[in-house]
């Protein structure tokens, strides 16, 4: 974990310090001395292993330095300040989309080639298919603006919430419904379910206790790159709907060449990622014991 994230550090560090111009660049070119003044004040004027040890050096620290785009605020307070909305609306999104996600195709593989079936894997397709942003518009244009149920934009109360939780939500809900679908069919075929079925074990008990637990093992695989890219997809979302979140700060910041901000938050992502994918080793051992015991026999 420690090793991936240096990995990250370095290359956020190298990608930074090899795209073209500079956090000082624009159309109106700066007074040769403000410029240097600047570069003395950000670090920028000592040579580039000098800021990269600063930088590993304040990413110790969990400093992640001034924002050159904000004044008065460093990176740490965008973080503290965005991430609390962003993971609030990252997390309803992640309950609509697994929620929603393992009922349709739970209900898909127990109804297999029924219009039942089809229909779930239609929804499914579509929300594959539509990109989150032209969902967005249309929960926008047809629930909020024609029939009035839901706020357009603004980031005030749950309502709020409601239309760009679903947005995001559209993509990893069909994700999870086609992943059900496909692992509970494979599942209700062998010969463990047919065993089970023939000892007089209700259908209700075989679908609870031995389908859905090991259906969902692939849905837990997936859970972690979910976390962290609906935490950082949503962006776009945030952008449409007007929601103060961290990707707000990241789109902007990447408009305005603010190298620090760029850079803390792609590294406080990554963090994200890692714990999440940690998270869901974790998890993956408890649902399936067969794996932490064919790990024991491997060493």
């Amino acid at each position: 974990m420690f090793i991936s994230l240096f990995l990250i550090i370095t290359a956020t560090f190298g990608l930074m310090r090899a795209a073209p111009g500079g956090p000082f660049t624009g159309e109106k070119e700066l007074p040769p001395a403000i410029k240097a003044n600047l570069n003395a004040f950000y670090g920028l004027d000592q040579p580039w292993y000098m800021q990269y040890l600063d930088y590993l050096t304040s990413i110790a620290r969990w400093d992640f330095g001034p924002s050159f785009t904000y004044k008065g605020q460093t990176v740490n307070d965008l973080i503290n300040n965005g991430f609390p909305v962003s993971f609030y609306l990252g997390m309803e999104a992640i309950l609509i989309a697994v929620a929603f996600g393992i009922l349709l195709g739970t209900i898909a593989a127990l109804k297999h080639n029924s219009w039942q079936d089809y229909g779930a894997m239609i929804i499914a397709v579509l929300g594959i298919s539509v990109p989150s942003f032209i969902i967005a518009s249309v929960f926008q244009y047809f629930l909020a603006m024609q029939l009035g149920l839901f706020p357009v934009a603004r980031w005030d109360t749950f309502m709020h919430s409601v239309l760009p939780a679903f947005a995001l939500a559209t993509t990893p809900m069909a994700f999870i419904a086609r992943l059900t679908r496909s692992s509970m069919l494979e599942v209700l075929s062998n010969d463990y379910i047919r065993t089970a079925r023939s000892k007089g074990i209700g259908k209700n008990m075989i679908i609870l206790r031995h389908t859905v637990r090991n259906a969902l093992l692939p849905v837990v695989s997936y859970m972690g790159p979910l976390i962290s890219a609906i935490l950082t997809g949503s962006f776009i979302i945030e952008k449409i709907f007007g929601i103060p979140g961290l990707g707000m700060h990241f789109v902007t910041s990447i408009t305005n060449r603010d190298y620090t901000t760029i850079m803390g938050v792609t590294v406080f992502f990554s963090v994200l990622l890692l714990v999440s994918i940690l998270l869901v080793d974790i998890a993956y051992g408890l649902i399936d014991p067969r794996i932490k015991i064919a790990g024991t026999k491997g060493d």
